[in-house]
């Protein structure tokens, strides 16, 4: 019998000791645990202080653009407001000047041998024309071909012709 009970307070006692030896091992994972536990509420701080961040940088970035499209809608505004008022000074201008022709040039001097534009001397080699609107004599250069209309001086054309300047 003591020999019985010697060898069960031996398993016992080994029984404790491993038992001991696992519940070291299990207090050493649990500090890991805690541990690792430690580290993931650090992170989960870190990154809940850096959505928090970001959402205030976007509502901000948000405020932002509310207000450049609130002045840029304003500005569209003030410019349509203006492009109406050009509009309607330009269609006054038009109504005031709707009857007005333009007026004929007023003839120029008439020396029979000199361009009335460059007073250039009339020659053999240098022709002269007679403009058909104002009856001026100019000299090749200083007349263009207006087709059917025939040649007229540089100054009738311009004013019949506005475009072409």
């Amino acid at each position: 019998l003591p020999q019985h009970l010697a060898t069960l307070a031996a398993a016992a006692w080994e029984e404790a000791r491993q038992s001991r030896q696992q519940l070291q091992a299990q207090r050493q994972e649990v500090a890991q645990l805690q541990e690792q536990l430690g580290r993931a509420r650090q992170d989960g701080e870190r990154w809940a202080s850096a959505l928090q961040r970001a959402q205030r940088e976007a509502l901000e970035r948000e405020a932002t653009r509310g207000a450049e499209q609130a002045r840029q809608q304003e500005l569209i505004r003030d410019m349509k407001g203006r492009l109406l008022e050009l509009l309607r000074e330009k269609d006054a201008l038009w109504q005031k000047t709707e009857g007005i022709d333009t007026p004929m040039p007023s003839p120029p001097p008439r020396e029979a041998g000199l361009c009335t534009r460059c007073r250039k001397d009339f020659r053999l080699l240098s022709r002269r024309y007679n403009c058909r609107l104002c009856q001026g004599k100019v000299c090749h250069a200083c007349s263009v071909d207006a087709g059917k209309q025939g040649r007229c001086c540089l100054l009738c054309y311009q004013q019949r012709h506005p475009q072409a300047t």
